[in-house]
């Protein structure tokens, strides 16, 4: 399987680490930043309009949201609110997409095929790689809530995503604990320690059940705070038990023309790296059972992240080096592989 260099459509003024597609309204959302450190590296979220112009992919720079002094690590996106890991806290965003009548625009009946770039667009905006603010558009947004997700000896939030009705948002970290939150007033509703160490990731399912991993090299199913039980990969998988291999990644995915069906994908990858590195592993569960169904080595190279398309059909992997590769999900069989930054592993798959 060649690696394929991606079309660059955009360059971030700041280093990125979450990025996600609004299915209703095409807009990409890139986050990140520089943190607190004085750099000189800025923190923010960027709007980013996507068209097809001439048989080729075109970005726009819709808004630039600043963040001040806190660098989103991660991001959840659930209609107009988007849940925004930074530092210690999850920060609730809302977003508002307005066409404006009487644009120049209009009032011209211009056919033009791309955006144009305001006029005296700042530097920073004009290095992004991306077109800026085409005529016609606005996007507004207003921080909502926040409220503080880990309290560890040094508080991160390592991941958060939401339920199936987005009525409620689960957040990770570095002290081992879940916690469940109401959306949009944050007031929490159930934590636990689900973890001896960080959580590496978690993910929510329609019938009310959590599954997380950690560094602790366990991977449990949760009902509310009760376990479930834990997922036996290295006891059922085809690594030698010499290698000790902790879970990365976990999500839950539709099964494709099976209504209300549910598939649980994991990553699992070597805890320690070798002068010559085992390969990562991508297994599939029965969601009923959590038994594993089928696994298959996806390289050497170590992954970082994991997505599932909204119609459970394929799976996307990130890795450490920048790459990002897709696979069918009933057969696990890989497709394609791209040489480009892997938190773009979301937005590939919308």
């Amino acid at each position: 399987m060649g690696r394929r260099r991606g079309v660059e459509l955009y360059r971030a003024p700041f280093p990125l680490y979450a990025l996600r597609i609004d299915p209703k309204t095409g807009l990409l959302i890139a986050a990140g930043g520089g943190g607190a450190a004085k750099t000189g590296i800025k923190n923010g979220v960027h709007f980013l309009q996507l068209e097809l112009i001439n048989g080729c992919l075109s970005a726009s720079l819709l808004h630039s949201h600043d963040t001040e002094t806190r660098a989103t690590m991660n991001l959840a996106l659930a209609g107009d609110i988007l849940a925004a890991g930074q530092d210690a806290q999850c920060q609730l965003l809302r977003f508002q997409v307005h066409q404006q009548k009487g644009s120049k625009a209009e009032k011209s009946g211009s056919k033009e095929q791309g955006p144009r770039q305001r006029k005296g667009a700042p530097p920073a905006e004009k290095k992004s790689g991306a077109q800026v603010h085409p005529e016609g558009v606005e996007l507004k947004v207003k921080n909502l809530e926040a409220v503080q997700t880990d309290f560890s000896n040094e508080p991160l939030q390592k991941v958060v995503c939401f339920n199936h009705d987005n009525t409620l948002l689960a957040t990770g970290g570095t002290d081992g604990h879940v916690r469940v939150w109401k959306v949009p007033s944050l007031e929490k509703v159930l934590e636990f320690k689900a973890h001896e160490g960080e959580i590496g990731d978690l993910t929510l399912g329609p019938d009310g059940k959590l599954v997380t991993v950690g560094w602790d090299f366990k991977a449990s199913v949760w009902q509310k705070d009760q376990l479930v039980t834990q997922l036996q990969w290295q006891e059922n998988g085809p690594a030698s038990s010499n290698t000790p291999y902790r879970y990365q990644a976990c999500r839950f995915g539709q099964v494709p023309d099976q209504l209300g069906g549910l598939r649980l994908f994991t990553v699992q990858i070597p805890h320690k790296r070798l002068r010559q590195p085992p390969p990562c592993y991508l297994t599939a569960w029965d969601s009923s059972t959590f038994l594993p169904l089928r696994t298959r080595s996806c390289g050497h190279e170590v992954i970082s992240c994991l997505s599932v398309s909204d119609s459970g059909t394929f799976l996307g992997l990130g890795t450490v080096t920048g790459s990002v590769a897709i696979y069918i999900a009933f057969s696990l069989q890989g497709v394609f592989l791209y040489g480009f930054c892997s938190c773009c592993v979301s937005a590939l798959l919308l």
